[in-house]
This record gives structure tokens, sequence and C-alpha cells, in this order.
């Protein structure tokens, strides 16, 4: 009997599952009718429940007094992973909430197949982490590790991109030399690959593959960026201490920025600094915002607002952040000008990684044929007219944001495991 078998993409905002379905890829529904779902865990401190998605994260927003985790996949490969976070009177390891998501993820496939599932193929960045190998094997082996608990028993790997390309060849009438471009929560990944109906049917596409690259950049980092030139400044970043000899130190300005650091705010001992930090202030009025967002335990929710404005300056030329909590009082205003001089920057990484993985292919920017754009963070003004400025004659081809990964990857699992 052949295996039942999908394809996970476990993103840094959202995740889906793929599955075949009479000889298509199809979405497996994860969140009632939805094929999307946050990669949100929340856990509940009133009922001890543990909540997941949409659910994690208005829970969080109701004020339910708990502990909401987002951003889980970057956790992997950086300092955070061998760490536990704290819950109430116990301890639980990164890795293990990863577990839980990836088993809630393995449930809603099994259900859907009406039977149990233990192979799979999940998608990878094409680097966790930038330049360190050794930590690139850590956190894909971490991974591994974490699908294996929850009962996956056959597991392979395959880059988002290229899952993404085996998506985008399904809709091909001819040949074509793509760009695949995925831009997603956490990382920007880059492939080249030729692409036609007829070779669509082959089971060895190494040779399809020109280049890979990628760059661990991503729209929590866009986010982290707009926060703290636009935002943190209302809460004291950057301005001096009382003396004058020194800004205030900007460590948990940065966390409270980052999702998957925001936690660390919410320790004793974060309290206990911040309070030295209002005495040594200048500007003790706006400490007492950052202290009062963290009292509140906002910083999820703060971050939101962040990532929504950032979202609204996609079709708008301005957008707010406006907070009222009971000594958090302010609105700070965005403009899409102000962004793109924020992230720029970071997208000028982005496009060289873009440009090396062109010359990687031996190629020239004229020669590709088709730039097929999926991952949420493609919709960015300035990151999508710099990337398509480096490939004049492509076509561009839209993808499903959130879903070509989860296709791509069923189809791939169809290649290894069918």
């Amino acid at each position: 009997m052949r295996p039942v078998y999908g394809g996970i993409d476990f993103g840094t905002s959202n995740s889906t599952v793929g599955v075949i379905e009479n000889g298509r890829p199809r979405l497996v529904p994860l969140e009632g009718e939805q094929v999307t779902l946050p990669s949100a865990v929340f856990f509940n401190y009133e009922d001890n429940g543990t909540y997941l998605g949409r659910q994690a994260i208005g829970q969080y927003t109701d004020a339910v007094e708990g502990r909401l985790m987002r951003a889980l996949k970057s956790v992997l490969g950086s300092s955070l992973v061998h760490e536990k976070t704290r819950l109430k009177a116990r301890s639980i390891a990164f890795t293990d909430i990863i577990g839980i998501f990836l088993g809630h993820l393995k449930e809603k496939l099994e259900t859907h197949a009406g039977e149990a599932v233990d192979t799979v193929v999940l998608g990878r960045p094409v680097q966790f982490v930038d330049d360190d190998a050794a930590a690139d094997a850590d956190a894909q082996a971490e991974l591994e590790k974490a699908a294996r608990r929850q009962g996956f028993q056959h597991i392979d790997f395959q880059f988002e991109p290229i899952a993404a390309a085996l998506d985008y060849e399904q809709s091909v009438t001819r040949e074509e030399l793509a760009l695949i471009v995925d831009m997603g929560g956490g990382t920007s990944d880059f492939s080249i690959v030729r692409v036609s109906p007829e070779r669509a049917a082959s089971s060895d596409r190494k040779e399809d593959i020109l280049a890979n690259n990628g760059i661990h950049i991503g729209g929590t980092d866009f986010d982290r960026l707009a926060s703290l030139a636009h935002v943190m400044p209302e809460l004291g970043y950057l301005t001096p201490t009382k003396d004058g000899k020194r800004n205030l130190p900007a460590g948990y300005f940065v966390d409270l920025a980052t999702w998957q650091r925001i936690n660390l705010l919410y320790t004793p001992k974060a309290k206990t600094d911040l309070r030295q930090m209002r005495y040594e202030a200048a500007r003790p009025d706006l400490v007492d915002r950052l202290m009062d967002v963290v009292e509140h335990r906002y910083g999820h929710a703060l971050a939101g607002l962040v990532e929504r404005a950032k979202i609204a300056l996609t079709d708008q030329e301005q957008a707010s952040v406006a907070i009222d909590l009971t000594d958090a009082r302010f609105r700070a205003g965005i403009t899409r000008d102000g962004l793109e001089e924020t992230i720029r920057g970071e997208v000028d990484r982005v496009a060289a990684t873009v440009a090396q993985t062109i010359a990687d292919a031996g190629l020239k920017p004229e020669d590709i044929t088709a730039a097929f754009l999926t991952g949420g963070s493609t919709a960015i003004p300035l990151a999508r007219r710099t990337i398509l400025s480096l490939v004049p004659e492509a076509a561009v081809v839209e993808g499903d944001v959130f879903g070509s990964v989860g296709l791509g990857l069923a189809l791939d699992a169809r290649r290894k495991f069918g």
C-alpha cells in the first residue's frame, strides 16, 4: 500500500498543509474553511488551554491572561532554539512549542485524509541562518526532531522557492527560465528553475535547478525596523539619560520591536531594569509609556499594529499606529516614503542576493523570462520594484501569496513518496 503523504509549509507568519487529490495539489482547511493558519500559539492561564492560529491571536487581543508566541520559525537557528520559556509554574522548550504547532497541522492533515499520516515533505528556507552552515544544519535538525516527536516517520525537506516553482509549473504552457521569488515573514528565498509542461513529468529535476540562494530578511524584519524608527521613539528609544552623557539602553526597545523576543520583557528582571531606566531618563514620561505597554503585556498587539500599518502602506501613502493604554496614549504616523527609507538597506541586501542568484546560474538578467512572486512581503512596493528592476525582460506572474509553497510541497511529496 502506498503511504498517505502531505506537504507542510511551516511559515514564520502563516502555515499551510498541501495534499494531492484527484491528481492535483490542494490545501487542507486548517481553521474553519481557512487554508492558512497564523503561526501563533497562545497558552491561556485562565483555563490552562492551548490555542492556535486565529484563536490564539483573538484570545490575546481580548486581553485573556496568558502567553502568546509568534514567529516561532525565527527561533530555529537562533540562540533561543535550545532555551526554555516560562509558562506560569512550568518551563517549556521553544522546540516543544514548535512541536505543538506541527502536531496540530498533522492532526488537521489526518482528519482531512481520514487516516494516519506519517510521511511528509517539510518546507525550509534556502538558509535558516546566513553564512553559517553548522547553524543552518542544526536548525533543520531541530525542525526534523520536532516533527518526529509528533509521529512523522518519513520526512524529507524541500527548499521553499523550489516548492513554489513546482506549483508555478502547473500553469506554464511552454518552457520558461523562471526566477522564483519567495519573500515571507522570516526569509527571502530565490531560485532559478527551468520549467515546462514536459519537465513537470520528470522525476529527477536536479539539472533544471540552476541556482538557489536566500537571506534571512523578511516581513518581520521590516516590522522591526518600522517599529524602531517610527514607534519606539514614542516610548523613549534614542532619548538621552538625564545627565546627557548617553542614550537609554537600546536592548529592551529592540526586544519589544522583534516578534520572537517580545516575551523576554515579561520577566521580573526586565521590569526591574525598566524602573532603573526610568530613573535615569531625561524623559521619564516616555519610559512610563514603555512600562505601561509591558505591564499590560501589550507587546504583540503593538507589533501587530505596526505590521498592519506596513501592510496598509502597500496601497496608501500614510498610516498610523495608535495606542490607548493607561499611561501610553499616543499616535505614531508612518508614511510610505518614511517606511521605504527605513527598510531600504535591507531591501538592497535582498536585491544583491537576487543578483547573486542570477550570476550563480551563469545567466544574464535579460535571460530570465518569468518572475514568479509568492510570499506576503512581495507586496511591499519598494521590494517589488527593486527586485523586478533586476529582470527587465521577465513576465511577472503572481502566485498564491500564502499557498504556493504548500501546494508545491504536496507535489514534491508525490514525486518522492507517491
